[in-house]
């Protein structure tokens, strides 16, 4: 199988494997924080997830579903998650925030403008970059994050407009 096929199983099966909450329920109990119905409600909500998501989508898709799972809560739990690495804000470029499902190792993501479809890229010789920054700025560097944007193969083939189309009709937005 080539790097093409083994990235697509890959994704396939991390994101079917995420889809199950039990990891979700399990960190907040090892960290110590009550497993809550509403909680509960969130983690399936964001687990189904395959590609990036805003807190709006997740109260609109609550609220639809008549989930009983409000604002407060969808914030207050996203928080949570990206404390305990479940989850990853980002910066979209148009300067919405937005989050991806993650796995707790360091990683960087790559996100389709068109479709939101995001995958997880590693370390690809960052490391030996953010080296270069430690030794020309005299910093010891704790973190960094980099997110890359662009179009996914799909969007490419279906025609970025149509994919753009899409990705608005999803979110609610109206055609322009």
């Amino acid at each position: 199988m080539g790097e093409t096929g083994f990235r697509i199983a890959y994704e396939i099966e991390y994101h079917s494997a995420m889809t199950d909450t039990t990891p979700w329920l399990t960190a907040l109990d090892e960290a110590g924080y009550f497993v809550t119905e509403p909680r509960r409600v969130v983690a399936q909500l964001v687990a189904e997830r395959d590609c990036h998501f805003t807190a709006n989508d997740l109260v609109g898709e609550a609220k639809r579903a008549r989930l009983g799972v409000g604002r407060a809560t969808v914030f207050r739990a996203l928080e949570l998650f990206e404390q305990l690495g479940l989850v990853e804000r980002l910066d979209l470029p148009n300067g919405e925030h937005a989050y991806v499902v993650c796995r707790p190792a360091h990683h960087h993501h790559v996100i389709c403008t068109a479709c939101g479809r995001s995958a997880e890229v590693g370390d690809l010789g960052l490391a030996s970059i953010a080296a270069d920054v430690e030794s020309q700025t005299g910093f010891t560097l704790d973190s960094h994050r980099l997110e890359f944007y662009g179009l996914c193969s799909e969007c490419r083939t279906a025609g970025a407009d149509v994919a753009r189309r899409r990705i608005r009709t999803r979110h609610g937005l109206t055609a322009s």
